[in-house]
């Protein structure tokens, strides 16, 4: 049973061929890679708030997984009524249109939807540019611009649209208030719930590749952030002897994080799935540090002494590798050894006289 309610027709009626390839470059407003690079964007510059900022990250890959296992439970295909056919457009722009206008996979509910509620939402409360009614004012009309070009394009019903929109809405009110709980620890949490949500996806989904990588991703970001929050609590303790409590809370939690991503990478084949998915979480864990170290001004310093060791080390161990150093040391060596049998000689020659005297 169609779950359309004749919405195509007043939608794409009003939309002329030429403007095709601009609604589909507008609907990129909610894809992943987009939401990816802004939200990684916001946590890399965003500095004064680096744990609301996590928050958001956390909250968009507790999406991503929430969305993926939705669509696999539902299994409810797309509508196929397509704004435009691809053969008349001018060739020049085809690829363009089909990588950014054709969908693949389920449609409902429509990730588009959800996802830009989820991001947008989290971006309005917790970030301070300009007022609070201005912020959601710009991510409810992003949210419904890129709603109705989901449908423009017809990769998605009506339905599909409402029905995101609002898992978004109900899945931000649930975590904000899980969130409001634990005050101190709200990076962390979201993170846990982001790993939680991506291992049920495994199930939900079949191990579909999407979940495996979206586990890797969530337990990546997850350690790099208990080793943000480890270095930051041990800059202000006062006594080195009050460091083994937050090293061994987050050095575990870290270390209990990155296991199964070593494990994937040690056991599975390189190009697998698994180990795919254990490089992208290793790789993010870098990425979570890297501006907080960038930003700390004792980090900075403690970075730059063992970047200048190291080199150090480095130039030390290239010039010992060197055949000319080798070739000197040998050649010294021997110049050594002659002289130290020139002076045994003497020696015994001297103490020969010394009997015959």
């Amino acid at each position: 049973m169609s779950r359309g309610i004749g919405e195509f027709g007043p939608i794409q009626e009003v939309i002329p061929e030429w403007a095709a390839v601009l609604v589909a470059l507008l609907t990129q407003l909610g894809d992943v890679w987009f939401l990816a690079m802004l939200v990684g964007v916001v946590y890399w510059f965003h500095a004064t708030k680096r744990e609301d900022a996590i928050v958001i990250v956390g909250l968009t890959l507790g999406g991503l997984a929430l969305i993926t296992s939705l669509k696999h439970v539902f299994a409810l295909p797309r509508p196929g009524q397509p704004l435009v056919s691809l053969e008349s457009l001018p060739w020049l722009v085809q690829p363009l249109y089909e990588a950014t206008a054709m969908a693949s996979g389920y449609g409902f509910p429509s990730g588009h939807a959800l996802m830009t509620t989820v991001v947008y939402v989290s971006l309005a409360r917790r970030l301070s540019v300009g007022t609070a009614r201005q912020r959601f004012a710009v991510a409810a009309a992003v949210i419904g611009l890129v709603g109705v070009s989901r449908i423009a394009l017809g990769v998605h019903y009506l339905v599909d649209i409402v029905a995101g929109i609002a898992v978004g809405l109900v899945f931000l009110a649930g975590t904000e208030r899980l969130l409001e709980r634990y005050s101190s620890e709200q990076g962390t949490v979201a993170l846990a719930l982001a790993i939680v949500l991506s291992a049920l996806c495994l199930g939900a989904s079949s191990v579909d590749p999407d979940s495996v990588l979206l586990l890797g991703a969530a337990l990546g970001v997850f350690a790099g952030w208990q080793l943000v929050r480890l270095g930051t609590e041990l800059a202000t303790l006062e006594r080195p002897s009050r460091a083994v409590r937050p090293i061994a809370f987050r050095g575990g939690l870290a270390v209990a994080a990155l296991a199964p991503l070593g494990v994937a990478l040690e056991y599975f084949a390189l190009l697998s799935l698994p180990a795919a998915g254990g490089a992208l979480g290793l790789a993010l864990a870098v990425v979570v540090t890297i501006p907080v170290l960038h930003h700390s001004e004792r980090a900075s310093r403690v970075w730059t002494a063992t970047v200048f060791w190291a080199t150090m080390a480095l130039l030390g161990l290239k010039h010992l590798c060197r055949p000319s150093t080798w070739r000197r040391g040998v050649s010294r060596c021997r110049a050594g050894v002659s002289t130290a049998r020139g002076y045994v000689r003497d020696y015994r020659r001297t103490g020969d006289d010394h009997q015959r005297s």
